[in-house]
């Protein structure tokens, strides 16, 4: 595609990536076949080709609107397109760059402003948000049912983890609302892991990934939080910690990204490329471990959701659905599997209708085999597919680990 960036353009940081991105596409549209946003609108500009045109005209000097921003933020960033694309285009970084430039150039109004405001300021803190949480739980039949959606029906307490006991020692990034909204998830990762002789080592500094700042207007604090991370995790890679394991496919992606996020960056641009090289999402890990030995048992009958995070951001798709069948379970078929469930991060908040919509799609697919239980390998996705209050929906690691058998 040929394209002449504006003098202002020109000036942004990223301004030759921006280019050279938009001059990959050959507007073929195929993309579009593959967008959630577009086979629900119809509408060019809400799909992958059309947004992609929106940013060229954007950074080409024309006149930014409402409308340009709106199209964007449809977008959930599921990346189902780069998949797609025949051309390997950039996707969400050329979105990334757009998106900035059309938030620095129209303000939202003010009950958008404080409703991102809110989320950046709540959902980071997992201490604040594990309380709110709790007390939501507490109050649940007088809340609206859009709120009820958003908290677990029953959360599994964590039981205890094992002593670091092994020489191959991990990381795990702890997360922000999964140890509120599923605390037992990374416990039970610890556990699976100590039976393949893992250890997990706690790192309490290392806070939020940053990728929702990232997303909600605020890259800059988004970048900071990377940063933060980098430096809490830095003494134990230095000590010979062999991998940063993330049981959130959305943090994983975002971090496997520090290294080309923070190339600019002469104080953190090596550190950042080292920490995206060690980061992995723990089915990396389960599927380059001696499964054998943790002898497992059971009979459940499962419908895997596989994040766009964790298939088409991380190119992962498959890898845990082989897992589950080396294992034993029984898996059910799912149609569509490539499509968004309508989570991507906030998107469920900042676009509940067309979130719903998709949500809804996602579990007629994962129910269509009449599963028991659907898993999955994010948090996001496990609170809103389970907010449809339908089948039940657990982290896949979860499952791994109820069906344990005792060490005789």
């Amino acid at each position: 595609m040929q394209t002449t960036l504006s003098d202002h353009a020109r000036q942004l940081p990223r301004a030759e990536e921006a280019e050279s991105i938009l001059r990959s596409c050959v507007h073929c549209g195929f993309c579009n076949a593959t967008c959630p946003t577009y086979q629900l609108l119809g509408d060019e500009l809400d799909g992958p080709r059309g947004r992609i045109y929106l940013i060229k005209q954007v950074l080409e000097g024309n006149e930014v609107t409402e409308k340009t921003q709106l199209h964007l933020d449809r977008c959930l960033s599921c990346r189902n397109c780069e998949t797609t694309c025949p051309s390997g285009v950039d996707y969400h970084n050329l979105l990334d760059i757009g998106r900035a430039v059309v938030d620095a150039a129209v303000p939202r109004s003010l009950g958008q402003r404080a409703l991102r405001e809110g989320l950046r300021n709540v959902l980071p803190n997992a201490g604040l948000f594990k309380s709110l949480t709790q007390l939501g739980t507490t109050f649940r039949p007088l809340l609206p049912d859009s709120l009820k959606a958003k908290l677990p029906t029953h959360i599994v307490q964590p039981k205890a983890r094992p002593a670091e006991r092994h020489a191959h020692k991990v990381l795990m990034l702890e997360g922000c609302v999964q140890p509120g909204l599923s605390p037992n998830t990374n416990a039970a990762t610890a556990r699976v892991l100590d039976r393949l002789g893992i250890s997990v080592t706690p790192i309490a500094q290392a806070g939020c990934c940053g990728a929702l700042d990232y997303h909600l207007d605020a890259q800059a604090a988004g970048l900071d939080r990377a940063r933060h991370n980098i430096d809490a995790w830095w003494p134990a890679i230095e000590n010979g910690a062999q991998a940063i394991v993330q049981t959130a496919s959305g943090c994983g992606a975002f971090i496997k990204d520090y290294g080309h996020l923070l190339s600019g960056d002469p104080a953190y641009a090596a550190k950042a490329q080292r920490v995206s090289a060690l980061a992995k999402d723990l089915v990396e890990v389960m599927r380059d471990a001696p499964l054998d030995n943790l002898g497992i048992r059971s009979d459940l009958r499962l419908a895997f959701h596989c994040p766009c995070t964790l298939q088409h951001a991380q190119k992962l798709g498959g890898a845990v659905e082989s897992v589950l069948l080396r294992l034993g379970f029984n898996l059910t078929a799912v149609p569509d599997s490539h499509l968004c469930c309508g989570s991507a991060g906030t998107y469920s908040i900042t676009q509940p209708v067309l979130s719903r919509q998709l949500r809804d799609n996602k579990m007629n697919a994962l129910e269509s085999g009449k599963p028991d239980v659907i898993a999955t390998a994010n948090i996001g996705c496990q609170t809103h597919l389970s907010g449809a209050g339908r089948t039940p929906v657990r982290h896949w690691i979860e499952l791994v680990d109820d069906a344990l058998q005792p060490i005789v």
